[in-house]
């Protein structure tokens, strides 16, 4: 599989691909990975997982190509990994048949259910042309300013932004 520039997203197109990022221990690394590259025991004390356990969830990303080691450094005696994101995302091919559904799955397994609060959470229905719901989602993919992104202050926060053509019937004009 050929590597993907840093700025470019990787195309998630290969069954080991959904398969690496079906796993919710996994999908947990690779979020905490997006901060910045790490080492198994850092991995292990921010997921609250074995060592032994991210290791082989790590080595499953690797296999994937989801993620790759960035940088080894020499500790007592040792050889230290940074493992790290292979780019900067992931992304759909388009025409995808499931992406969208694994995608709200994905974002579904991040909500806690016990989190109750809606004041962030909101469902709007636009009235669009085809093309015009095209170059809005390749828009928002491409020239949606992100906040300042800084771990160690603040809280995370999901957005998932869905453009899907919502089953509302359309009423007819007064007129006719």
């Amino acid at each position: 599989m050929e590597r993907p520039e840093d700025d470019e997203p990787l195309v998630l197109d290969s069954p080991a691909h959904f398969k690496a990022l079906g796993h919710p221990a996994r999908h947990r690394m690779v979020n905490a990975l997006r901060q910045r590259p790490a080492t198994l025991r850092q991995l292990a004390e921010a997921t609250g997982l074995a060592k032994g356990t991210v290791s082989h969830h790590v080595r499953v990303l690797q296999e994937a190509g989801l993620v790759r080691i960035a940088e080894t450094r020499q500790v007592r005696g040792g050889t230290e990994q940074y493992f790290a994101l292979v780019s900067r995302g992931f992304r759909l091919p388009e025409g995808q048949g499931g992406g969208a559904r694994f995608l709200v799955e994905a974002a579904l397994a991040e909500m806690l259910p016990e989190q109750d609060d809606t004041t962030h959470t909101r469902l709007s229905h636009l009235w669009l042309t085809s093309e015009q719901a095209r170059d809005l989602a390749r828009s928002i993919e491409t020239g949606a300013p992100h906040p300042a992104q800084d771990p160690a202050h603040g809280e995370a926060f999901g957005l998932l932004v869905s453009l899907y053509r919502a089953d509302i019937p359309r009423l007819a004009t007064d007129g006719g």
